[in-house]
Formats: C-alpha cells, sequence, structure tokens
C-alpha cells in the first residue's frame, strides 16, 4: 500500500485514558472534544492551520467567555482524524496511506484548512496524494473507497466516491498485468532463468499470474452495497459484458448470503465459510434487503444468469419472506430459461404452514407458465403435422421437449408425496402442451407412481388423471407394462391393447416390406449378371441368408395368425364390456374386476424384482378360477377369464 510521509518533529502526543496531551514543554491553553476523547492543545498551531478553530475561538472572545473548550463531536472521521490533523497541525510526522486519507480529506475539509489559512495546507497535501498516488493503483483505489463508508455524504459532495469508482471501473476493464507489474519490451513482464518475475533486473520471488476476466471479484465484494451499486452502475456505463457483472454478483451474493452455499460440496462450503467468516455475517432483514437490491442489479436477459444462482436466490428469497415483487421477479428469470435448469433445481422446499407438500409445487406451477408465456411471446407455436400424420420436427421444439422431459421427471420426484392432492398434480401434468411430449413413458410414470402412492382414489379420478396421457405415444415397453398394471382403469387398459396391436401390426408391415426387395434384388442378381470374385463371395454367403430370410418369414406368418386370434379375442371382449355397461346401467350389480394375473412391473427404478415363472402361472391358474366362481350365471366369470388369457398371451409374444 503507497503511503506519503508528513511532518518533521517527533510525536509529542501521549493518550491518559480518553485525555491527549502535548508534551510540548508548555501548558495547554485549549481543549477539544470529540465524542468521548478530550484533546489538551494550544491555540497557535491550531488556529494558523484551521479556518473552523479560528471563527470558534474569535466567537468565544467576542462572548467573553473564560472557557476555551470547543467540541467538534460531528468531525468526520471522529477522534483518530483529528489526531491526524492536529498532528499536522504541529508538524508531527505520521503516514498518509490510502487506508486513512479519505478521512483526512474530510477532516480538512471540515476544518476549512485551506490554502488561505497556510500554503501546503492540509485539503492540498490530501487531493495530491488521492489523485496522484492512490487513484492510479488499483488496490489503493479499492481500499480508499472502502474507508468511505463512514463519510458517505462528504465523500459524496468531494466527488472522492465519484472518482475511487471511475478508478476501479477503468481498470476492471484492463489487463492486471499492465498495473501490477513492469511490461517488457514485447508486452509481457519480464522473468527470470527460474521463472519468478523481474523488477529492474533484481528477482523478486513472485510467480506471474493468468489473468482472467473474473480476477477483480473478491476485491469489490468487501465494499458496502451503496457503493458496490454505485460501482456495477458505471461498469455498466462502460460497457463491461453482461456476464462478468452476474458473475462479480453472484460472487458477491455467495459472500455475503449464507444460505447460497447449502447446496456446494464440502470444499466449497469450506471456502465459503472461510470468506464469510472475514466479516460478521449480517442479520435476516439485512440480507432480505440485499437480495432484493441483487434481483434489480440482475439483467433481465435470457441465458445471462445461471439457473443455479437462480433458483438459489429463490430459495434463499422464500426463506427470508422477501417482498412478492422479488419472489415474481426470480420466478420469471427462470422461466425464461427454464429449458436449463435441471431436475435438483426444482425441489424446492415447501416451508409454507398453510401447504403440507413436501415439496413447492406451486412455485414449480407458476414457473412453467412463465415459461410457457414467454414461448408464446418469442415465436414459438405448436408444430405442423405431415402427411403421414406424424409431427414435423422443429429445432425451435427443443426447449419445450426439453422442458418437458424436465417437468415428466418432477412430477415421478412429487407423486410419492401423500399430501399432493390430484387438482394439483394433474394441473402441473396438463400444462405441458400435448405436442411438446414426442413419449409419455415419463408422463405414464409419474402417473403409476402416484396411482401407487393414492390407492384411495376413485375410479373416475384415476380415469380423470389418466385423460391426461396419450396411450398412442407409448412404447412399446410401456404397453406392455401398462396391460398388466392393475392400478390403471378398465377403459385404459382396453385403450392400451388396442395400440399395442397397431404398433404390432405396424412392425410386421415393415419387417415385410424390408425382406420382399431383398429377395428380390439377390434373385435378379444371381439370374442375369456374371459374377465376379466380390459376387462369388457375396453369393457364397447366399445359402445362410436365405435361411435366415425363410425363418424370418414363418416367424411373421405365424405373428400374422397370433395378431388376428388377438383382434377376434379383443372385438368378442369389446362386446361383453358393452353388455356389462347395459346391464350395469339397468340397475345390477357392480361387476369386480379383478384384472391383475401377476405382479406388474413397477416403473419405479425401485421396484425390480419378479416372481418365478412357475409362481405366477400357479397364482394365475387360481385367480382364474376365483374368476369364474365369483363371475356367476350371467357369463363375466368366462369374461374376466378372456381378459386374464389376453393379458398372458400377450406377455409371452
Amino acid at each position: 500500500m503507497a503511503c506519503q510521509k508528513l511532518g518533521s518533529r517527533a510525536d509529542v502526543f501521549r493518550k491518559q485514558g480518553q485525555e491527549w496531551y502535548c508534551t510540548s514543554g508548555l501548558p495547554s491553553d485549549m481543549t477539544v472534544v470529540v465524542g468521548e476523547q478530550s484533546f489538551h492543545l494550544h491555540k497557535f498551531p491550531l488556529l494558523s492551520k484551521s479556518g473552523l478553530l479560528e471563527g470558534r475561538i474569535r466567537e468565544k472572545i467576542d462572548k467573553g467567555e473564560d472557557s476555551w473548550v470547543i467540541d467538534l463531536s460531528d468531525i468526520p472521521g471522529g477522534a483518530k482524524a483529528f489526531e491526524l490533523a492536529a498532528k499536522f497541525c504541529y508538524g508531527v510526522k505520521f503516514e498518509m496511506t490510502a487506508s486513512n486519507v479519505v478521512h483526512l480529506r474530510c477532516a480538512a475539509d471540515y476544518l476549512e484548512m485551506t490554502e488561505e489559512m497556510s500554503e501546503g495546507n492540509l485539503i492540498a497535501q490530501t487531493e495530491n496524494f488521492l489523485t496522484q498516488t492512490v487513484l492510479r493503483s488499483w488496490k489503493d483505489s479499492v481500499k480508499a473507497l472502502q474507508t468511505c463508508d463512514d463519510v458517505l455524504d462528504i465523500a459524496e459532495r468531494l466527488q472522492i466516491i465519484k472518482r475511487c469508482v471511475d478508478s476501479i471501473a477503468t481498470r476492471s476493464c484492463s489487463d492486471p498485468d499492465l498495473f501490477g507489474w513492469p511490461v517488457a519490451q514485447y508486452g509481457g513482464p519480464m522473468q527470470s532463468p527460474g521463472g519468478s518475475l523481474l523488477w529492474n533486473g533484481i528477482s523478486t520471488g513472485a510467480r506471474p499470474r493468468n489473468s482472467s476476466p473474473d480476477w477483480w471479484y473478491d476485491d469489490v465484494s468487501c465494499l458496502s452495497l451503496p457503493l458496490y451499486k454505485k460501482l456495477i452502475s458505471a461498469m455498466e456505463y462502460r460497457g463491461i459484458s453482461q456476464e462478468i457483472i452476474v458473475g462479480s454478483l453472484n460472487h458477491y451474493a455467495k459472500r455475503r448470503l449464507p444460505g447460497l452455499n447449502r447446496r456446494k460440496s464440502i470444499s466449497d462450503a469450506s471456502n465459503c465459510l472461510s470468506i464469510t467468516s472475514l466479516t460478521s455475517i449480517p442479520s435476516e432483514d439485512d440480507q432480505k434487503y440485499l437480495l432484493e437490491e441483487i434481483d434489480r442489479l440482475l439483467p433481465f436477459q435470457r441465458g445471462v444468469t445461471s439457473c443455479k444462482l437462480l433458483f438459489g436466490l429463490l430459495r434463499t428469497a422464500i426463506f427470508l419472506k422477501a417482498s412478492p415483487s422479488c419472489l415474481s421477479n426470480l420466478e420469471r428469470r427462470i422461466g425464461m430459461q427454464l429449458d436449463k435448469a435441471s431436475l435438483e433445481d426444482l425441489l424446492i422446499p415447501n416451508i409454507s404452514e398453510s401447504v403440507e407438500t413436501l415439496y413447492d409445487v406451486d412455485c414449480v406451477q407458476r414457473i412453467v407458465d412463465h415459461f410457457l408465456a414467454m414461448d408464446q411471446e418469442t415465436g414459438g407455436a405448436s408444430p405442423g403435422l405431415g402427411e403421414d400424420g406424424q409431427i414435423l420436427a422443429s429445432p425451435s421444439l427443443m426447449p419445450i421437449t426439453m422442458v418437458a422431459k424436465l417437468i415428466d421427471g418432477y412430477l415421478a420426484e412429487v407423486a410419492p408425496d401423500e399430501n399432493l392432492k390430484l387438482p394439483k398434480f394433474r394441473s402441473l401434468a396438463a400444462a405441458i402442451p400435448e405436442y411438446a411430449r414426442p413419449i409419455d413413458d415419463g408422463l405414464y410414470r409419474a402417473i403409476d407412481i402416484y396411482l401407487k402412492a393414492h390407492p384411495y382414489l376413485s375410479e373416475s379420478d384415476k380415469e380423470e388423471l389418466c385423460r391426461v396421457m396419450d396411450c398412442q405415444k407409448l412404447s412399446l415397453e410401456a404397453c406392455t407394462h401398462a396391460a398388466q398394471n392393475e392400478r390403471l382403469p378398465l377403459r385404459v387398459i382396453v385403450q392400451v391393447l388396442f395400440f399395442e396391436q397397431l404398433q404390432l401390426r405396424s412392425s410386421i408391415a415393415e419387417c415385410l416390406m424390408i425382406s420382399e426387395p431383398l429377395d428380390g434384388g439377390v434373385s435378379r442378381q444371381l439370374g442375369g449378371q456374371p459374377v465376379s470374385g466380390e459376387h462369388h463371395r457375396g453369393v457364397a454367403g447366399w445359402p445362410l441368408a436365405a435361411r435366415e430370410n425363410q425363418t424370418l418369414r414363418e416367424g411373421m406368418d405365424s405373428m400374422k395368425q397370433r395378431v388376428a386370434e388377438l383382434e377376434k379375442e379383443c372385438t368378442a371382449m369389446r362386446q361383453d364390456i358393452e353388455r356389462l355397461g347395459r346391464s350395469r346401467s339397468a340397475g345390477k350389480s357392480r361387476f369386480p374386476f379383478a384384472l391383475a394375473a401377476a405382479k406388474p412391473q413397477v416403473c419405479s427404478t425401485k421396484d425390480k424384482d419378479a416372481a418365478p415363472e412357475t409362481s405366477k402361472t400357479s397364482a394365475t391358474e387360481g385367480e382364474d378360477k376365483v374368476a369364474v366362481v365369483k363371475g356367476g350365471a350371467g357369463g363375466e366369470g368366462a369374461t374376466q377369464l378372456k381378459l386374464r388369457k389376453h393379458k398372458m398371451k400377450l406377455s409371452t409374444c
């Protein structure tokens, strides 16, 4: 830190308790009171330098007062600043540094220590040191600005804050090596053969550092919030990129808000604790005010602020009970870039006393609504359909597709919560447009987990929930699982069976279309053209390919027969179901459908154990008998048995 030595006399000031005495050999003839401290001094050295003290003494002489006690409790910088000003008046040696120059400058202005009173007075000395030394150094400028907290009004009036801020903002855009070390002839700092930096040919022992745009974050994070806001405004005025400013805000917030470091790793958390231990942790009110101010400083632009920071600020704002406008702004910022978030980010704990759910589903619902509104404003629209009825892919669908996958994963995480009501779960699932989900396996998994955790739902509630899912978008594996899922309503199971058959038919048709051109092409090649060396090697493997093709055809023929049988059984089941529906509406007793033939394979990754095949078969036979007995004379038992046999055939396909 740079310094300037003033005065030439030895120190003649002595402190006894709260009393200061000047041991120059002459008795003191005046007393200056600054707060709880008293300075017993002499009139002549002070009156020759300070216009304020001269005016106060004249007032006392004009009034005829015998007491020469002057109260200067409102002097900027307090007793420490007056002590240094008094030493300057006496010519006592002391050092002026970046840590005390601001207080000295403000105290000199308060005491009216101008050039009119004495040449080379304290105002001129402090201004010269501030301009020529402090403002030309990065660290000294930051240190001087940091000391302005106690004298904000006077420092603002004297433009000390503005000059320090301008100096810091200008240097933050530059390479720190340009004002930290001498520059060599070819643009870099000179180094010794050992790699250390050289200063005038002398090894300093310091190693060169690789500068990055964030090198100044830690230095300015020690500033108070009012000064930091002025610095950020000055940097924005000079055109510093928004990414760099957001990085500085992130560093500043993590240092001042302990709640942002709760989800960090152990090493990162220990680093943040070591930083916050340097300063006292602010109160909750101060943290809330700081968070709301940081929210105002953040740019309202997509992709500039990371989702990790925004979600951290949102969690902290919820915990600190920040203003509704602050919460709404953070939710809107997250909604603008929800496609960049992760599942862990969305798991916001619920601390509300009125809602008993584990996670804050309402907050995620509002964020999704903001995203969909933004997607519509930016030109997002539902995709068109091709000639074959398939959805046409579009690059603009990528964000909303990623959000749909993210929300499906979030629904699967919150589904086991017993306190999560059906309307809230269904509303969040239905918020995503149908075209945003190319496949509904993730949504089916979430619905299945919810039905498992809420077995008390009625049949109508289950059907209402399953309407969110499109059975045509289920994969073959999901259809196989759904057909055996006893938690699903019967209507949904029938739909799944129907669309599963359609998928099988389309798969068979594609296989036949591929196999027919293969047979014709090879036969034409063998019959009409001479066989070369390469062709001979290809023809040598023809018997094996022919056998495989024949096996494939036989499998396709058997599959066709099986599909025809399944279609007949499905038609019979539909007729039985319609007949049962008519009889039920006529007032007959409700038919208990026992659909489960075996324990279904749960979508959740936690339930992966399957029962042996022998036990499954025996259990199925026993349940078939029970179903036939329960069916009675109305034919209901036989219908149920048909359903069970149909599921078993599907499982063996």
